[in-house]
């Protein structure tokens, strides 16, 4: 069988590299007659812009497309696709795109919102999914939306790989609150300033930034003791698993309710116990009092990273039974789901 996956980004982009690289990977290893190729989206250089300065030039908008209208050229007949073939085109054109090929969808994010406000984009993706073979979401309340667009729809999370995270034994000597995101996703921790400068008020914790160091230049988090350090594949779970506590603050929006709790996976797989905002699929993640707590206020999240930092038997039991739930949102669970999922949709 002939397959291409066309992520969104390349491997920067972390719903890229954990819902297409990481399989592409897994699948290139099985010893099938299965020929397989994939083909990166918007380029390294492209994000690191974009997370640099907030934006993309012109130039560097022109060149993307320009790449990625040629990767349409001689695909197969079955497709991979992460939430469109190319992005801002409108159904009318893209259909053409995609007129002899087969393709399934997969999405991380209620990117629907995006488009809302557009009327030549509005309907964009209701159309790619009613015509697609079928559809994998990566959370229940993605599932739900694109449940009525298409019968053949599968949910799979967005996954860690087990053999890449470790619990550590040694902490950072300060209790560390641990947060890993992008520029983009920043934006909810700069929504909970107040509860965050109320976390570390006292100097007997801090909040661990890994994400672009340079954010504690452009946009620092006036009165939080936090340290910001440079995120890399290599540092990534070193920084988690040396850290005391995961946290992932979220807005009640219809964006943040499509979200799908990716950094509670990270903090789980390193043993980390979580705190997190109680929205969209951090309530399916979170079990409260077991492996982390789901605070509504500020007065909640105070109680929580005291607990957490006071209490050695609860703080204990709850890494414990973090790091007991990782294989469940794990590659090794789900690789085999996926793959079947795969190629009944594309009928063999």
């Amino acid at each position: 069988m002939n397959i291409a996956w066309l992520p969104r980004y390349d491997t920067q982009g972390a719903s890229s590299r954990y819902r297409f690289f990481m399989y592409f990977q897994h699948w290139s290893q099985l010893k099938t007659q299965d020929n397989i190729a994939i083909y990166p989206g918007l380029s390294n250089k492209y994000l690191q812009e974009l997370y640099q300065h907030g934006k993309v030039g012109k130039l560097r908008q022109a060149r993307e497309l320009a790449r990625l209208f040629k990767r349409t050229w001689a695909l197969p007949e079955n497709l991979i696709i992460e939430y469109e073939l190319i992005p801002a085109l409108p159904w009318k054109y893209e259909k053409i795109l995609l007129k002899n090929h087969r393709y399934i969808l997969n999405f991380d994010d209620n990117v629907w919102v995006k488009y809302k406000n557009n009327p030549a984009l509005i309907d964009k993706y209701d159309q790619l999914c009613r015509n697609a073979a079928g559809i994998i979401a990566a959370n229940h309340f993605l599932l739900e939306k694109v449940q009525k667009l298409n019968k053949n729809c599968c949910m799979i999370p967005t996954v860690v790989d087990l053999d890449k995270y470790s619990v550590q034994k040694e902490k950072f000597e300060k209790f560390t609150l641990v947060w890993i995101g992008t520029p983009v996703t920043y934006c909810y921790l700069e929504q909970h300033l107040p509860i965050l400068q109320q976390l570390t008020a006292d100097g007997s914790c801090e909040l661990l930034i890994i994400a672009d160091s340079n954010l504690q230049y452009t946009r620092k988090l006036p009165g939080v003791q936090a340290r910001y350090v440079n995120w890399s594949s290599e540092c990534e779970n070193e920084l988690l698993s040396c850290s005391h506590v995961g946290i992932m603050p979220l807005t009640d929006d219809d964006f943040s309710q499509g979200k799908s709790a990716f950094k509670l996976l990270q903090y789980q797989a390193s043993g980390l116990p979580l705190i997190a905002s109680p929205v969209g699929e951090n309530n399916q993640v979170v079990k409260p009092g077991k492996n982390g707590f789901l605070p509504e206020n500020a007065a909640g999240w105070l109680a929580a990273c005291q607990a957490l930092q006071n209490d050695q038997t609860l703080y204990e039991n709850c890494s414990k039974y973090a790091r007991s739930c990782a294989y469940d949102y794990s590659i090794q669970k789900y690789f085999s789901i996926y793959r079947e999922f795969v190629l009944n949709t594309f009928g063999q």
